[in-house]
């Protein structure tokens, strides 16, 4: 920053396979990170983010995440300097962002400039107009928080590795010789959510990726253990505000 003092933004672009994974890390940057396709999940601390196709994920300063691909994801990315004081910037958490047709557009405009600097009148009003934007889209409640006690922990990595066909309470109670009541309050207390909405979410979280990886809506309510496609349908537009079709 001190070498590019009016530098108020700069870009990346990428294409990353199904499965690539992005290890741990952190910038002194925020970042939004949005893919043009595919979609990504987000890990920084107990908190996991989907990020399906349509949205990005905003990252504040020096918070340590990784970031894992589903399907073919053409990553756009912008970086915003510590000293831009702006509103969408501030918040201390991960967020994602339901992406305008008009966002979209200026996020891939500023990639295309490659960065964008103050000294410039067009780069300004560029930038004022994608911070507009930036703050008001609506935020995806596309997170799904991981318990701390080290007992649920180990119960939720074995969700998450299999989440379609993961045991029930009884035999993770029984696996991991935690009583059920003490690891359902655990869920409750830690996660604000009961296990059975718990493991719903992670489903619906996989579905993602299993939709980014071109599965038909069918085949992934089924692989996702949903029964009814109607059923899978209507809780996945209660999570993202958007019906698999849509979406």
């Amino acid at each position: 920053m001190e070498q590019e003092p009016f530098l108020a933004v700069r870009s990346m672009a990428s294409l990353c396979s199904s499965g690539h994974v992005i290890p741990e890390h952190s910038h002194d940057w925020r970042q939004l990170v949005y893919a043009t396709s595919g979609a990504m999940t987000l890990t920084a601390g107990r908190w996991v983010w989907m990020v399906p196709p349509g949205n990005a994920v905003l990252v504040p300063a020096r918070r340590i995440h990784s970031i894992r691909m589903w399907g073919e994801v053409a990553v756009r990315t912008l970086y915003f300097p510590p000293a831009l004081d702006a509103p969408p910037l501030l918040d201390p958490e991960c967020r994602v962002l339901a992406v305008s047709g008009l966002l979209r557009e200026l996020i891939l405009r500023v990639v295309e400039t490659g960065a964008l600097d103050e000294r410039i009148p067009a780069h300004r009003h560029l930038l004022a107009l994608l911070l507009d934007e930036m703050q008001a889209a609506p935020v995806t409640p596309a997170t799904l928080p991981l318990p701390e006690d080290g007992r649920a922990a180990l119960v939720a990595a074995e969700v998450l590795a299999s989440p379609s066909d993961s045991p029930g309470l009884n035999e993770l109670s029984r696996r991991y010789a935690i009583g059920r009541r003490t690891l359902e309050r655990l869920f409750r207390n830690e996660t604000g959510m009961s296990f059975g909405m718990w493991k719903q979410k992670a489903r619906l979280s996989d579905a993602v990726r299993l939709l980014a990886e071109g599965r038909s809506v069918t085949d992934t309510a089924l692989e996702s253990g949903y029964s009814s496609v109607s059923a899978f349908i209507a809780a996945f537009k209660r999570t993202f505000g958007c019906t698999p079709g849509q979406w």
